[in-house]
This record gives C-alpha cells, structure tokens and sequence, in this order.
C-alpha cells in the first residue's frame, strides 16, 4: 500500500504533458483576401471599404468629441455634439452592417465551402476570420506561418471545390 502512495505522485507527473497537448489545430483566415477571389465581390468590396473609411473617421471624431465634452469646462454644446456624434456612429455602424451581410451573403456559401475543405484537408479543428479576431482581440498571438490558411483557401474558392 505504500509503494501505491509513493508511485502515484510520479504517475501524476507523467501523465502532465500529455493533459497539455492538444489534438485540435486552430487557423485563421484573411476573408477579406479569399473574397476579392471571387468574381462579383465588387459590391461587398465597395461597401467594406467605404464602412472601414466612414467609421474610422467617425471614431475619431467621437474620440476627441469625448475628450472635449468630459473636461470641466465643457459646454451643453460640447455633450450635445458628443452626444450626437456617437448615435451618428451608433446608426452608421448598424446601416454598414446590414449592408455588408446583404452584400456578403451571395459569397457565404462559396467561402465557408473552401474554408471547410481546406481546413479539413489540412487538419484544422477551428478557423477564425483573422479581422475578427484581430478586432475584438480574440486572438492575442498567432504565429501565421503555421496558421495561416489563407491561400489554401483562396485556391479552393478559385479552383470551385
């Protein structure tokens, strides 16, 4: 009974690194670049960029807007601007997605089918669209060389499989 209480601490350590390891591959895909793959992404693409353009540029405004209306000496005009600014971004960002998942709808299918096969063809368990992840700070490290499964994917959108 000893040995038991002696040798089970060892087993423990032993069976460590093997608890570690994981079978599931994560990669990443830039959607982005697999779309302007496709023909009549044009439409989605136009949209995209100019959601990207209007929203920085409003996101900016409402920073320094808050910056201004959250001193001691700011005016009703400061907080009503800032105030207006954010609710103009608020509707902005709400009409830019709805235009975006209109437009993107017609490439879905094309693109979770090469996502899916390529992922499958290399091992992959989960796929992330690497704006999204960079964007809400779902991914912290990734080291692209094994990870990056873009042209893998954007081989598979043009070849049609």
């Amino acid at each position: 009974m000893k040995k038991f209480f002696l040798l089970a601490p060892l087993a423990l350590f032993a069976l460590q690194p093997h608890a570690q390891t994981s079978k599931y591959k994560v990669g990443i895909v830039n959607v982005q670049t697999v779309v302007k793959s496709i023909p009549g992404s044009a439409n989605f693409l136009a949209i995209s960029k100019k959601a990207d353009t209007t929203l920085q540029a409003e996101a900016k405004s409402v920073a320094t807007l808050q910056t201004k209306a959250s001193s001691r000496s700011a005016s009703n005009a400061d907080r009503a601007a800032y105030s207006a600014a954010v609710k103009k971004y608020q509707t902005d960002s709400q009409a830019f997605d709805k235009q975006l998942k209109a437009a993107f709808t017609p490439l879905a299918g094309k693109v979770n089918a090469a996502v899916a096969s390529a992922a499958k063809a290399n091992g992959y368990s989960v796929v992330l669209d690497q704006r999204v992840a960079a964007s809400t700070k779902l991914v912290i490290y990734a080291n692209l060389k094994s990870t990056d499964l873009t042209a893998a994917v954007t081989a598979k959108v043009k070849s049609g499989k």
